[in-house]
């Protein structure tokens, strides 16, 4: 566990317990470690393929030196038990479609101002696309990394969704008697120095910073599944296929 930063005692507890279990479900392979910033607030974007990747992406980035900050959907906090882990870890409840839904991008700021590394998902759910490729992404990653200007760190991530399925929980899943092949790669930052930093970027701004970042999960993604990148990706607004 990284011994650079402090977490909560809790923290450290469900880290520790969840590589007890994980090593029975998984093998993990952890690549490009190397590109996780050892210190400072950094932003890490990545594919979102099932609940269970959250588990794997955090102790990626936890054996890589740091300990995440999620960003998540605020009925997690709903959920008895897991809600008060969630605080006690310190993660960032997402409340959308409220009065509160800025609140999130508020304290994710305040997080990586202070230091921290934060880690988001900017298709903002399990991907919708009937192949698992990344989706079309929200924006508030890009407005996390402009108003910033933190290294913005892509993680592409592989097999999850054989653990506990993808868009829906397959709990027969777990009970598999074979092990299944976890992969998450980090690549390098994504430039977006020539945009650079700006409280209040312009819609071409945001949506230039987001295909950049979501380009290069996709690529990560791409080069895990050993395929060509497809020319469309699912737009979950539309429902239906649309320029990348």
């Amino acid at each position: 566990m990284p011994k650079s930063e402090s977490a909560p005692i809790v923290y450290r507890a469900l880290v520790f317990v969840i590589r007890l279990i994980a090593p029975l479900l998984t093998r993990r392979r952890w690549r490009a470690q190397h590109h996780i910033p050892a210190h400072g607030g950094a932003l890490v974007v990545a594919n979102h393929i099932s609940n269970y990747d959250t588990l794997t992406l955090g102790d990626y980035l936890v054996a890589s030196g740091r300990w995440p900050r999620f960003l998540g959907k605020a009925d997690i906090w709903k959920v008895p038990g897991l809600g008060w882990l969630a605080t006690q870890c310190r993660q960032i409840p997402v409340y959308r479609h409220t009065e509160r839904a800025k609140d999130s991008l508020v304290h994710a700021r305040a997080a990586l101002e202070a230091g921290d590394l934060v880690a988001i998902y900017p298709e903002g759910t399990i991907t919708r696309d009937p192949e698992g490729w990344p989706m079309l992404a929200r924006h508030g990653a890009a407005r996390l990394a402009l108003a910033t200007g933190v290294p913005v760190i892509p993680v592409g991530q592989i097999g999850a969704d054989q653990v506990l399925g993808g868009r829906y929980l397959e709990f027969r899943k777990l009970f598999s008697p074979r092990r299944r092949d976890v992969v998450v790669e980090a690549g390098p930052p994504v430039d977006l120095s020539d945009i650079g930093i700006t409280e209040d970027p312009t819609p071409e701004q945001l949506a230039d910073a987001t295909a950049r970042m979501m380009g290069a999960v996709t690529d990560l993604y791409a080069e895990l599944r050993g395929e060509a990148v497809p020319e469309l990706g699912w737009d979950p607004w539309q429902t239906e296929y649309a320029a990348r």
